[in-house]
């Protein structure tokens, strides 16, 4: 039995993935005090209805500066470089307040579909300075009684070719940056530019995320030089790489080379199914590659990978809800992931991520934060298959989302018309 005061609220008929029937959730102090069926102490009750019950969607690979900047430039559906161009000239007039402001659009959007941890990359170089990080910064400290916002500071435009980089980079990492991303294949000489960032991580005590192997062409990849450098400064589980588009054009035994590989090493991988889609194989006129690399394979292979959302309404992904749901069964279509393996998909954007960013205190478990998501879904692979609902979210025991269900107006249930 539990003491009358244990609770601040209960949730009532929740349906967790492992537990068989029905449960009960008390929080108390912001945490899971309990998980039982029929919890007999008074306190504030939530009806959830049987309703499913995750831990909150991770995202761990966005960006939050330079979403929503269609309408701001020309976008003829172009490549890589393009979209890189296209930004490099429009951060140069970004503002703090404009910065702020878009991703307040971002954030409030994925709140509403369930992410309730996210790491964002955010650009530090001579043309933009420290504004956007100066921006995001706030986001972080404005939105933290939703979302734990985590930022990678990264020189998008190359490190060793760009003076003045680095210099910034070291002041975003001692004025509080989380982390340290990078994009070696912007820069004239990307290995020296992966040990500079490994030398500045290590220096800082903080994780490192790269955006790598870009393309379509498997004949060269950067994946071994930052695989080498994991192992060699003892970074294992402290190192992630974004898109990984190559590993889509290995044969079957080198894509298990490969893995066995970033495994062995222990870096994670984050694929990001809309941008990858988008722009891979655009100069193809027929058989378009999709360029997505199979991270439910990578993960049976024992590599850590996470789904995640990348960029909203701009030129290197011109659409985006923020929802990890839908990209999730995004990336189901494009990857022919099977039934079996639906629920793995949602495990992509959860407890993966979760495992990536090196969330020790998560879950759905006694002792765990009360941070978690209920689903208008009876299981995982439900809700990833239907895309369904999230009908309310909770951080650190309070709800900080609320959605009606829609109702269908049979002709019983209509309100009769007055004359």
């Amino acid at each position: 039995m539990h003491a009358r005061a244990a609770f601040d609220r209960i949730l009532r008929q929740a349906r967790i993935p492992g537990r068989d029937g029905l449960v009960d959730i008390g929080i108390g102090a912001g945490r899971i005090a309990a998980i039982e069926a029929n919890l007999p102490a008074e306190a504030p009750v939530t009806e959830v209805r049987g309703r499913l019950v995750l831990p909150g969607f991770v995202d761990t690979h966005i960006h939050l500066d330079k979403a929503c900047l269609l309408g701001r430039c020309g976008h003829d559906h172009g490549n890589l470089a393009g979209a890189i161009k296209a930004v490099s000239e429009l951060k140069r007039g970004f503002t703090v307040e404009d910065v702020y402001e878009r991703g307040v659009r971002v954030l409030e959007k994925a709140i509403l579909k369930g992410t309730t941890h996210m790491r964002t990359h955010v650009e530090v170089d001579p043309r933009v300075g420290l504004r956007s990080f100066e921006a995001v910064s706030e986001l972080k400290r404005r939105f933290a009684w939703a979302i734990d916002l985590s930022i990678c500071v990264f020189p998008q435009e190359g490190l060793t070719n760009d003076p003045g980089t680095e210099e910034l980079l070291v002041e975003a990492l001692k004025s509080g940056a989380d982390l340290l991303g990078g994009c070696p294949y912007t820069d004239t000489n990307p290995k020296a530019q992966i040990d500079r960032l490994f030398d500045l991580a290590v220096r800082f005590g903080v994780d490192l995320d790269f955006h790598l192997d870009f393309d379509l062409d498997p004949s060269w990849m950067l994946m071994d030089e930052v695989c080498a450098q994991t192992q060699r400064r003892s970074y294992q589980g402290r190192v992630a790489v974004g898109h990984a588009t190559k590993l889509s054009a290995l044969p079957p035994e080198a894509f298990a080379r490969a893995a066995d590989r970033l495994a062995q090493a222990g870096v994670a991988v984050t694929g990001l199914p809309a941008t990858d889609v988008y722009l891979m194989g655009r100069d193809a006129t027929h058989n378009v590659p999709r360029g997505v690399a199979l991270l439910h394979k990578l993960v049976e292979r024992g590599v850590c990978c996470s789904i995640a959302t990348n960029n909203v309404l701009n030129p290197f992904t011109p659409f985006g809800d923020c929802s990890l749901l839908r990209m999730a069964n995004f990336y189901a279509h494009i990857a022919h992931v099977a039934p079996g393996d639906f629920g793995r998909c949602v495990e992509l954007v959860t407890t993966l991520p979760a495992r990536l960013m090196n969330l020790t205190d998560y879950g759905v478990a006694v002792g765990k934060p009360a941070t978690f998501v209920v689903i208008d879904a009876e299981s995982p692979a439900q809700a990833m298959a239907e895309i369904a609902d999230v009908a309310m979210a909770f951080r650190n025991g309070e709800q900080t989302v609320s959605r009606l269900s829609a109702e269908l107006l049979t002709p019983a249930r209509r309100p009769a018309e007055t004359m």
